[in-house]
């Protein structure tokens, strides 16, 4: 690492912002120009607090700051680190492609291979249950579904779950309900059943994770998530699957192609 003097300025004793929330946005300025790399360990307590000359709870408030917009990670005993940039990047416009589900992939197997890292599934629960208000309006007004929950891991590392809930009519009896649907997943099974795929809608919105969220996800503290409802159609303009996803917004960069006209 190079001396903290050639990375971080010093202090302006004559502006009206708190010392702690100027050393966080020196520290954060270079983070964001790559002077500290994703991985790599921050300065110190000690090392700052000799460098701008103030004390330990200055230097751990400006820590928290960082710690709080998702910058950076304490682990204990060790110190403080940039947070990786967001490894997967899904692209609206080829996530579903039917060559994909043709070859046996599904989405997400399709992004973990394109950020070279190794997915997995657990917490998997697959059961018939009474549908929410919302999601029976989404499929239609159906009163029942078969609920397909999920927890997707990247290296280990738990980036989303979410349920896909189908109308029974479809899906009851079908290798759907099995705990492992087959190669290129349920959209694939939903095409062998005569269902053709048409077309996705999405309703995407960022908020903070609620307490489960943080622990099914194992969030840092500052992290938001990505909370995607799609709605699947078949070419008859049928509904047939609805996916709640929670999705780790430190995980992923959404992509997206649009039409000029």
């Amino acid at each position: 690492m190079a001396s903290l003097p050639s990375i971080l300025g010093g202090l302006d004793p004559t502006s009206d912002r708190a010392v702690f929330r100027q050393i966080a946005d020196q520290l954060r300025e270079a983070i964001d120009r790559g002077r500290f790399k994703e991985g790599e360990k921050l300065p110190s307590e000690a090392e700052l607090v000799e460098h701008y000359g103030v004390s330990r709870m200055t230097v751990r408030n400006s820590f928290s700051i960082l710690q709080g917009e998702g910058l950076v990670h304490a682990e204990h005993g060790r110190g403080v680190f940039v947070r990786p940039r967001p490894p997967v990047r899904r692209l609206a416009s080829d996530r579903f492609a039917r060559r994909h589900r043709e070859q046996g992939k599904s989405a997400f197997i399709v992004e973990a291979d394109a950020a070279g890292s190794h997915p997995t599934v657990d917490s998997l629960e697959v059961k018939e249950e009474k549908a929410s208000q919302d999601i029976s309006t989404r499929l239609g007004s159906v009163r029942r579904v078969l609920a397909r929950r999920r927890r997707y891991l990247l290296d280990g590392r738990p980036v989303e779950f979410a349920t896909s809930y189908l109308p029974l009519d479809i899906a009851r009896g079908t290798q759907i309900a099995e705990p492992n649907p087959g190669p290129g997943g349920i959209y694939a099974r939903l095409e062998e059943l005569g269902h053709q795929l048409d077309h996705f809608e999405e309703d995407i919105r960022a908020r903070m994770p609620s307490p489960s969220e943080v622990k099914t996800l194992q969030l840092a503290s500052g992290v938001p998530v990505i909370h995607l409802i799609r709605t699947a159609f078949d070419t008859a303009g049928r509904a047939v699957e609805v996916c709640d996803t929670v999705m780790a917004a430190d995980a992923y960069v959404l992509s997206y192609q649009l039409p000029a006209t």
